[in-house]
């Protein structure tokens, strides 16, 4: 455990790679004074110490909420943002995702319900194009069109999760703190500690406000144990190359599929195939043993070879897994869990808590708009800055 913020000269690292619309009064009326008390101290400026954030975890939530805390404190303040992962950036779920972000992709559907519900949709939107046979497999020789009707989405995007996460988004984080150092009245700190965090109390006399990014791990904190609506579900993704000595590759130009199985190409050579659903359990490992990697290519080869027949040409080469945080379903859909967890857990100091959870499957899609949310909640000791279907989880 690094020592605390408080005994730390301010400083800047350069280098550094409801549903109903309810306040949260007294939590945010605790948070709102400590705030006050941050920024007659200097952390709005000037001297004294800076205003202090810990962000737990460091997957698609907790880097973004710690890139829009730097991007969002007001001009001129002093803004100190610290992230705990004991597994790195990117060493959870967030690592292992296939990094497909819709709007994206082809999409050819294996039954008369999904093409129906794809026609609609894209009879609504600009942004897809209804191909038949002869169209799609001019992007993708040798795709597989059962129903001759596949929907192209051509703003797709396909990235390296981990890399993103590493390379991307940290060394943001990075920038913002270096361009802050320019200026002689805001400085900026973004600090990485690869620790693991036993309770939420042992931060609180040391930060403002301490944001819970953990996915499935959240519910493993004692004050928040069998408080949080999530359910588990481990999935395995499996990794396969095309063999060296094999002449004809995957297109350059061609898109990723999105079928029963999807197809996230990286490369001419290198694709993963996902994802496999285990509800309930409670494996956490990245690894993946040879027996489950074997039961997760006996279920996700079918489904790929059924679209993609070509697939079988590829050299399976090793498999990764995580466990998806997955939130409720509502009226509104499976959406994430926002907002203040003063009430949930209990006001003992004056730091503030706040959740981003429950990005379960799409954590790539949501991320960035969960972590604005609450870096702006957080920094104005607000959740109603949060819209109500990412709190009313909180509701009885």
């Amino acid at each position: 455990m690094p020592p605390p913020p408080s005994s730390l000269p301010p400083r800047v690292l350069p280098n550094l790679v409801s549903c109903s619309r309810r306040a949260v009064t007294s939590a945010a009326t605790a948070a709102a004074a400590a705030y006050s008390t941050a920024v007659a101290a200097g952390g709005g400026g000037g001297g004294g110490r800076p205003l202090r954030y810990a962000v737990l975890g460091a997957g698609f939530a907790g880097l973004s909420v710690a890139w829009h805390l730097l991007k969002h404190s007001p001009k001129g303040s002093r803004v100190r943002v610290d992230i705990y992962d004991e597994s790195g950036i990117g060493g959870g779920a967030s690592g292992v995702s296939g990094g497909l972000l819709h709007p994206g992709i082809i999409r050819p559907p294996t039954s008369e319900k999904t093409a129906d519900i794809l026609l609609e949709s894209s009879l609504q939107s600009c942004s897809l194009q209804v191909l038949d046979s002869d169209e799609a497999q001019c992007l993708i020789p040798g795709l597989c069109v059962p129903l001759n009707f596949a929907v192209y989405m051509p703003l797709a995007l396909n990235i390296n999760p981990k890399k993103y996460l590493q390379v991307a988004l940290f060394f943001a984080c990075q920038n913002m703190s270096d361009e802050a150092s320019l200026s002689s009245s805001e400085q900026k700190e973004c600090k990485l500690y690869n620790e693991h965090v036993d309770d939420l109390q042992q931060l609180a006399g040391d930060y403002d406000s301490v944001i819970i990014c953990l996915g499935a791990r959240a519910s493993s904190l004692p004050e928040l144990t069998n408080k949080l609506p999530l359910r588990t579900c481990r999935g395995v993704i499996a990794e396969f190359q095309l063999p060296s000595d094999t002449i004809e590759t995957y297109g350059s130009q061609s898109p990723s599929i999105l079928s029963d199985a999807w197809l996230a190409f990286q490369g001419p050579r290198t694709v993963s195939i996902g994802s496999t659903w285990q509800w309930k359990s409670e494996n956490y490992s990245s690894s993946v043993s040879d027996d489950e990697a074997l039961n997760a290519m006996e279920e996700l080869l079918p489904k790929a070879s059924a679209v993609y027949p070509g697939i079988t040409k590829w050299k399976f080469v090793q498999a990764r897994a995580g466990i998806r945080a997955m939130p409720p379903l509502t009226a509104n859909g499976s959406l994430p869990l926002l907002g203040c967890l003063n009430d949930v857990i209990g006001k003992r100091s004056n730091c503030s808590f706040w959740l981003v959870g429950g990005l379960g499957a799409r954590g790539l899609l949501f991320h960035g708009l969960a972590g604005k949310l609450t870096a702006k909640a957080v920094i104005s000791c607000d959740e109603n800055l949060i819209p109500p279907e990412f709190t009313c989880w909180k509701e009885p």
